[in-house]
């Protein structure tokens, strides 16, 4: 069996060694799209995260049976091609879950405790001449008795939910897809969550609803001093409206996601006049040593299943 790893670059230094015991492995840790189908083409098992498979690339792999993403979104692979030439596609669900929720609050306490501003103040030595044993000019606030919105009520949003309500929040919820639902946690519908809430977190996929869900106009609705946290999918938020909010009102937002990736260097969020209120991470929330190791784990385990 020829197996050909399209993107391993995105798994770090993640044991590949599993991949071995299935036959002839191969690993690229990029692949340009002009490359994808020369790569493929004699290949039994392709394992991809987010280099794309068109149906004019399947249509000429004639070994091809398996496609293993390394993700749980499917959305770079043509399924009904697939379903069509009888090319089995498995993706892998809930890997990365407790990474994802960790990075939720890694991201909320780096600006709601104004990390960056404290961090610098004492490295400085501004601190050291201050004469003050300590600096209360950024104030920050506590979780507790604040109302937490969460967009997007899955495996991730109920966790966040969950670990919200210990620190003490009042979670609220917006079902993007009108499916999720639960008892726990009272369910509103969107300029209420916006209005309402002091904190927001998004984990949510991108499709035709969540589009720009929150653009210029609904994140006019966000209470001033809110803090937007979005790690579902870029596009959900409109980047060029939030490059403007934070120069005009103080709101605080946190991606970890972006409509193009790697971000485009001419992004009007590289290039607003508070900084500060913006906190930008290169889409790792997923990342965590455990959660990219589980990943592995179980596209290896996919694989054993369609021998």
């Amino acid at each position: 069996m020829k197996i050909v790893l399209l993107d391993a670059i995105t798994f770090g230094d993640t044991d590949l060694s599993c991949f071995d015991i299935f036959g002839d492995v191969t690993v690229y840790d990029k692949t340009a799209p002009d490359e994808t189908l020369s790569r493929i083409e004699s290949a039994d098992v392709v394992v991809t995260n987010k280099v794309v498979i068109t149906k004019e690339m399947m249509q000429n792999c004639s070994s091809l049976k398996l496609i293993c993403i390394a993700a749980t979104g499917m959305n770079n692979v043509d399924l009904e091609a697939a379903r069509e030439l009888g090319i089995e596609v498995k993706n892998v669900a809930g890997y990365s879950t407790d990474s994802v929720v960790q990075h939720t609050f890694s991201m909320l306490f780096y600006l709601m405790g104004h990390s960056r501003y404290y961090d610098e103040v004492v490295k400085s030595g501004e601190y050291s001449r201050s004469g003050v044993f300590t600096d209360v000019s950024h104030p920050f606030f506590e979780i507790k008795d604040k109302t937490w919105g969460i967009i997007g009520l899955g495996a991730i949003g109920r966790e966040v939910a969950r670990v919200a309500r210990a620190f003490g929040a009042n979670v609220i919820y917006y079902s993007t897809s009108g499916r999720n639902s639960s008892k726990d946690y009272e369910q509103v519908v969107l300029h209420r969550l916006l209005e309402s809430s002091d904190i927001i977190s998004i984990h949510a996929p991108l499709n035709e609803r969540t589009k720009n869900l929150l653009n210029y106009e609904k994140l006019q609705h966000l209470k001033e001093g809110a803090v937007v946290l979005n790690l579902g999918r870029g596009g959900i938020i409109d980047e060029k409206a939030v490059a403007e909010i934070v120069d005009e009102r103080e709101l605080y937002f946190g991606l970890d996601v972006f409509e193009k990736e790697p971000l485009p260097e001419d992004s009007p969020l590289l290039a607003v006049k508070n900084p500060e209120r913006l906190y930008l991470t290169p889409h790792i929330a997923w990342t965590s040593v455990e959660a990219r190791e589980k990943l592995i784990a179980s596209v290896c385990k996919n694989i054993q299943e369609s021998m």
